[in-house]
């Protein structure tokens, strides 16, 4: 028991680590003119190795896909693991081919263009899809933090995050709009316009709070649709309790 416990514990860490790496290498990705071309593709290729062992160590999520009942945050979850799955692929096949440094040695001809269109967008989707998994998951982060601060302190703290997040969240949107995000994700423009006279912490500052603004609105989507199925659920036991007791009274 003490040795299943400790290998759980242990891979709850490996998880943890694997994550945090991964948020990180998506800040990294996404600040392109700070990082420099050789750079990206090494981060783009390690992102690509944490996303498989991601997969790998959370393997029991795709075998349990087909039982249970689906809630509407259940259904919400899966269309975004999923999502991110194939934006993933995507990226990893785009990136291959446009290598100039990792994979430069790859005999791969033709497909730069194809491939350069769904780079682009592929890698706004997938930093918006990721912010959101980020964020259908912050309970659980929130809920460390506050467990560890101490009893006390736990109502306060988490009103000064609440706090903060709203503020990080303001600017992040301001981001995203000035940004113009959303014309390289619907490919209303196919080339990306970077400012390379931005210092490399405003860059990622900006990053960080366009990331905490979809982890924000994710945050607060799973709150609801967590509601709304715990009420469906209560109606229906009701339901039940009440059609039970008719049938119990006819007899």
């Amino acid at each position: 028991m003490g040795k299943r416990s400790w290998a759980g514990k242990t891979k709850m860490k490996v998880k943890m680590f694997i994550d945090i790496l991964m948020t990180v290498f998506v800040l990294m990705l996404m600040a392109y003119q700070a990082t420099g071309e050789k750079l990206h593709e090494w981060l783009g290729t390690g992102m690509a190795v944490l996303f498989l062992a991601h997969n790998l160590l959370n393997i029991r999520w795709y075998g349990s896909l087909m039982k249970g009942n689906y809630s509407l945050l259940r259904i919400f979850r899966t269309v975004i693991n999923f999502s991110v799955f194939v934006v993933m692929l995507a990226l990893a096949y785009s990136g291959i081919v446009m290598s100039r440094h990792v994979f430069s040695a790859l005999p791969i001809n033709g497909g730069m263009a194809v491939a350069r269109v769904l780079h682009l967008a592929g890698s706004y989707w997938g930093f918006v899809l990721m912010s959101v998994h980020l964020g259908l998951h912050w309970s659980m982060i929130t809920g460390m933090i506050c467990k560890h601060s101490g009893e006390k302190k736990s109502e306060v703290l988490r009103w000064s995050l609440r706090l903060i997040a709203v503020l990080i969240a303001a600017y992040g949107a301001v981001s995203f709009y000035q940004a113009d995000i959303l014309s390289y994700m619907f490919l209303k423009v196919e080339f990306a316009f970077l400012d390379y006279e931005k210092s490399a912490a405003f860059i990622f500052a900006e990053y960080m709070a366009m990331m905490g603004l979809w982890v924000f609105i994710a945050f607060y989507v799973s709150k609801v649709l967590g509601k709304l199925s715990a009420a469906k659920f209560k109606r229906k036991r009701g339901e039940g309790a009440r059609n039970e007791s008719e049938s119990r009274s006819i007899f």
